[in-house]
């Protein structure tokens, strides 16, 4: 029987979010209801709210999230009511191309429940990244469900959802960064300092962190950089390349999404090193590069989609690490709040002031 349940919803374009009542149906083949225990605000609701994404509202925001599975459709197996699990919205098929090449972390045909989660009068909702988790319950594919230790906190674990799997995996699977690199990471919001924890967890060397705002950078200090470079009032090319013995980065991930922030980053990596984009750009940004220097400097340009992230291989070993006090994933979390909070939550996030505010139910 389909539940009521309160969400929260973007109806316009740029119109301050509301809570209303949603019908969350019962789960069809493949789908799982969860009951949302956390779920992280992050900048991709904002692009939602914004119509920065798509126009397809009212969408019911929030993403990165976890919670206990509270019911599931026929054919479900990987998942049965009570797991705590975190949701993630790259569901892989198995069937793709990329998938049947044993590369399932570039899953081509990614999906989300079939049903739709509506208004009381009938109105369906796009779930924002096919999650919708900004609500007591939620309809997903029960894909999107990777069960992990259910001692983990749900309100650090549901980072693993989204921001802070993207800048982990921007340095662990995509950087690929090893024992004694030398990495810079360029922009430390939330992604960029996750990019700092795991180029520490790789054992980078010297973990270089690059931003405007001196918060900014006493943060990723305090998660592991080993020298930080307001680029405000310094050049960070040089800065990094001072840091490196003249030579640049081995691996300088670029998390911002800019054209200047991107060529900051090709030019600060060493000959043949690898420059990792996990910013999102907007669709009008464009860069100009010497094709030479492309083909003189060598080395790898990369983008990262999700961190490259497998759910089902890198969430539970990461929530051991977590629970074994190696990840510090509650340094993230830097204020919980209720669900009403999530417009106040957003002016804070657009102000730089917090790296995850997180909705606790």
């Amino acid at each position: 029987m389909a539940q009521q349940v309160q969400g929260v919803i973007a109806r316009a374009k740029g119109e301050p979010v509301r809570i209303e009542t949603i019908v969350v149906p019962d789960p069809g083949p493949g789908e799982a209801v969860v009951k949302v225990q956390a779920c992280g605000v992050c900048h991709t609701d904002l692009h939602y709210r914004e119509g920065g994404i798509n126009d397809d509202f009212p969408f019911l925001l929030g993403h990165e999230a976890a919670g206990v599975v509270e019911s599931v459709g026929d054919g479900v197996t990987e998942v049965a009511p009570g797991d705590f699990v975190i949701l993630n919205w790259r569901a892989v098929c198995g069937q793709c191309r990329a998938c049947l090449r044993g590369r399932p972390q570039y899953c081509f045909d990614t999906h989300n429940a079939e049903q739709k989660m509506t208004l009381t009068d009938g109105t369906e909702l796009s779930p924002a990244l096919g999650i919708g988790a900004f609500a007591e319950k939620t309809l997903v594919a029960a894909g999107q469900c990777t069960k992990v230790d259910p001692a983990a906190s749900p309100a650090a674990a549901g980072l693993l959802g989204c921001g802070v799997m993207a800048g982990l995996g921007a340095a662990i699977n995509t950087g690929e960064v090893g024992r004694g690199d030398s990495v810079a990471v360029i922009g430390c919001g939330g992604v960029g300092n996750a990019a700092v924890v795991g180029a520490r967890l790789a054992g980078a060397a010297k973990i270089i962190a690059v931003d405007i705002d001196d918060k900014k950078l006493r943060t990723a200090e305090s998660l592991g950089a080993t020298h930080t470079v307001n680029s405000r009032t310094a050049d960070p090319i040089e800065a990094i390349r001072e840091l490196t013995g003249g030579n640049g980065a081995d691996v300088v991930i670029e998390a911002v999404g800019r054209p200047e922030t991107y060529e900051q980053a090709f030019y600060a990596r060493d000959l043949a090193g690898t420059v990792v984009l996990v910013g999102v750009p907007t669709p009008e940004m464009r860069i100009d590069l010497p094709l030479l220097d492309v083909f003189g400097r060598g080395g790898a340009l990369k983008s990262s989609w999700y961190g490259d992230c497998l759910p089902s291989r890198d969430f539970p070993m990461l929530i051991d690490l977590y629970r074994q006090g190696r990840l510090d994933l509650d340094a993230f979390v830097t204020e919980t709040i209720a669900l009403e909070d999530v417009e106040k939550a957003f002016e804070r996030m657009h102000h730089g002031d917090v790296l995850r505010s997180v909705v606790v139910f």
